[in-house]
């Protein structure tokens, strides 16, 4: 034990919520069969090492945390009105903590069971918005306060969309495990998608101020992290991480003093996180040779491309045309033809991008899509075509939602209506 602490008690458990709630979470989850009930005995040992850690912190917290959580759970389920039928629970809880204390006398450890809890709070039969509270709760340690401010929420519908989703695995039983291997492409998809949905509302917020919420672009890549180590044969995880690590290193280039939005085209290379780059480029270098090419992979090898170019005139336009002519046979989407038609515009010539995106356009899929209508207003005023440009650019602000995208998107249209 170490007497008197070199921090204060309150930033230990931050730390540990910071960097152990999930694997806890998850362990306890796995040991009681019951996520709701979990969590509150893990937020009741939370409170109880708040007095008692005051002068003596464990040396393993988080396993002093997780015996605490047990005996905890032990006393809900005396407490239970249905106490006989939760008898075997109280000892199936007992015996596992008396076997861990044997095993783990001299130095405990946790198992990891986090990639179970992964896949159960990203199942398919959860709708998107669950998927991703739930992920963000259960793994990532947020608050229902701070989901709920990430995506613009009432703490208290966040707080009801977290319990539904909770009682929804409970009542259908959802298993706590990794799909067996015919299952895993398809649900490991589903978590895939999860944390880079995560990891775009925090690098391009939807709504409100702000243009980014830098927390929760941090906590998708951290995601992505244990992702990697846990599964580290399967190279789309690592093609997801790179994607993400590449994009993000642009982060304090994107917004200039002023507090304004500034575009890929117009941003200071130089204040591109190098190291950041470089280890998402030294990643899909390594996975890129390794087997199947997924769309994350892909996308990671465009971004790649734009961060070692020198300048936006520079960048290789022909390259990444062609790697999105390749994530389109791969996974289909207007959201990539629309790519694939700016790559044009500018590796082949405005009139090719733009007869691409007027095709896409007449479909009607994107037509509350305000990038795609960004993106064309850009391309017409390229063309000279000020007064279409005019109409999209319009059409884009009333789109958007992002305070800063608004206000770039009307500077825009006001210098094309000055032309």
């Amino acid at each position: 034990m170490s007497v008197m602490p070199p921090r204060p008690v309150e930033r230990v458990i931050q730390d540990i919520v910071r960097e152990e709630w999930g694997r806890i979470l998850a362990s306890l989850t796995k040991s009681f069969g019951d996520m709701q009930l979990a969590e509150d005995c893990l937020q009741d040992a939370m409170i109880i090492a708040m007095e008692h850690w005051q002068k003596v912190i464990p040396d393993v917290p988080a396993a002093w945390l997780i015996t605490t959580a047990r005996r905890k759970a032990i006393d809900r389920l005396r407490r239970d009105q249905n106490f006989v039928a939760k008898s075997k629970e109280i000892a199936y809880i007992t015996q596992l903590e008396q076997e861990e204390a044997m095993q783990h006398k001299d130095a405990p450890t946790i198992s990891d069971e986090r990639l179970q809890m992964i896949f159960t709070c990203c199942h398919p039969a959860l709708d998107e918005k669950a998927r991703i509270a739930l992920t963000l709760r259960t793994l990532g340690g947020l608050t229902t306060d701070e989901i709920a401010a990430a995506f613009l929420d009432k703490p208290k519908t966040m707080a009801q969309r977290l319990v539904r989703a909770k009682n929804k695995i409970k009542v259908a039983g959802i298993p706590y495990q990794v799909p067996e291997r015919d299952m895993l492409p398809e649900r490991l998809g589903s978590v895939l998608k999860v944390i880079y949905l995560i990891f775009n509302e925090g690098y391009s917020a939807r709504a409100g101020a702000s243009l980014m919420r830098i927390s929760l672009s941090n906590e998708a890549i951290r995601l992505a992290r244990i992702m990697t180590k846990l599964m580290p044969e399967i190279p789309e995880i690592s093609g997801l991480l790179s994607l993400m690590l590449i994009t993000d290193a642009r982060r304090y280039a994107r917004v200039d003093a002023s507090g304004n939005y500034v575009p890929l085209e117009h941003q200071d290379r130089g204040k591109w996180d190098k190291l950041q780059i470089e280890e998402g480029i030294d990643l899909i270098k390594k996975t890129l040779p390794r087997g199947a090419v997924g769309p994350y992979q892909l996308q990671a090898a465009i971004s790649g491309i734009h961060a070692e170019s020198k300048s936006w005139v520079e960048t290789d336009w022909s390259q990444i045309a062609a790697l999105y002519r390749i994530l389109n046979s791969v996974q289909p989407s207007p959201i990539v033809e629309m790519n694939f038609a700016v790559a044009l515009s500018y590796a082949d010539s405005v009139t090719a991008g733009l007869a691409k995106l007027d095709a896409i356009g007449k479909t009607g899929v994107l037509d509350n899509y305000q990038p795609f209508f960004a993106a064309r207003a850009d391309m017409y005023s390229r063309a000279g075509m000020n007064a279409r440009a005019a109409l999209d650019f319009d059409r884009a602000i009333n789109l958007s939602q992002n305070d800063l995208e608004r206000v770039f998107l009307m500077t825009k249209a006001r210098k094309v209506a000055g032309q």
